[in-house]
């Protein structure tokens, strides 16, 4: 069933701020949890070549996290905004009794066969999943502090997508080493911290219909993004057409630019 959005008209009032969470949430029909190759992952139709090529692609998203959290608190004034958020930093990086996200997904990807080294090196990520990456970490760092936190709202849709790697990778991939699920765990109960800060704020400063509608089109943006970065996994892994697949097979592709050696 396809669900109608709830959006503000722009003649009419602002929604309520009930209405406002509900226009809000009911953007989790766009969510990438039901992306065909999503779907195919649930339903234990991946290959493990296809599961490791999800693995090392999301890794480059796992990499920029900390990145575009810390452009927004460069951004952001208000010390009390402050404080909150950086725990997000800190949730990826690691801190004292925390290894971090970033560590917890390196796991995951010995736990499916590739070597830290491999996932460091990002030989793997498509260039349609870093420019996607990308563009979201371009947008936090330079739109308002406000909206780079909007932008963060798919945290809304994300503790629903842990739960059914949880729930069915070890029944369908039980060749994954169980110690790779730290990650989905971890962030299960972080996620649901986190959107709770990021919900607060929007609707705080959403009270008119131009911030309403603004808002809405900022987390399109953001399942925008998820779901191309999944569209670029499906040409390369389900069906056989990576980038330059008619001229060679050699992933020749660029690794970053931003990694300069100046």
């Amino acid at each position: 069933m396809v669900l109608t959005a709830i959006t503000p008209c722009a003649s009419a009032a602002p929604l309520s701020r009930e209405a406002f969470r509900e226009a809000l949430m009911s953007k989790g029909q766009y969510y990438h949890l039901h992306h065909p190759f999503q779907q195919a992952m649930a339903n234990g139709e991946l290959s493990r070549e296809q599961l490791q090529g999800w693995v090392a692609n999301r890794f480059y998203y796992q990499l920029m996290i900390p990145q575009k959290d810390a452009a927004l608190l460069a951004n952001c004034p208000d010390a009390a905004t402050r404080r909150r958020w950086v725990q997000r930093l800190l949730d990826h990086d690691g801190h004292a009794g925390d290894e971090g996200g970033i560590e917890a997904w390196l796991a995951l990807g010995e736990a499916v066969g590739l070597p830290r080294h491999t996932l460091l090196s990002q030989e793997h990520v498509l260039p349609g999943v870093r420019f996607a990456v990308d563009a979201y970490r371009h947008f936090v760092a330079s739109a308002p502090w406000q909206e780079a936190a909007i932008s963060s709202l798919t945290e809304l849709f994300a503790p629903l997508a842990h739960q059914n790697r949880l729930d069915t990778w070890p029944q369908y991939y039980p060749w994954i080493n169980e110690q790779g699920y730290r990650y989905f765990r971890k962030r299960l109960s972080e996620a649901r911290r986190d959107v709770e800060h990021g919900l607060e704020i929007a609707l705080n400063v959403c009270t008119t219909v131009a911030l309403q509608q603004r808002a809405l089109e900022i987390l399109q943006f953001k399942l925008d993004v998820l779901w191309s970065m999944l569209d670029a996994m499906t040409m390369a892994y389900q069906l056989g057409r990576p980038p330059y697949h008619t001229v060679t097979q050699e992933a020749v592709y660029h690794r970053g630019l931003e990694r300069s050696s100046y």
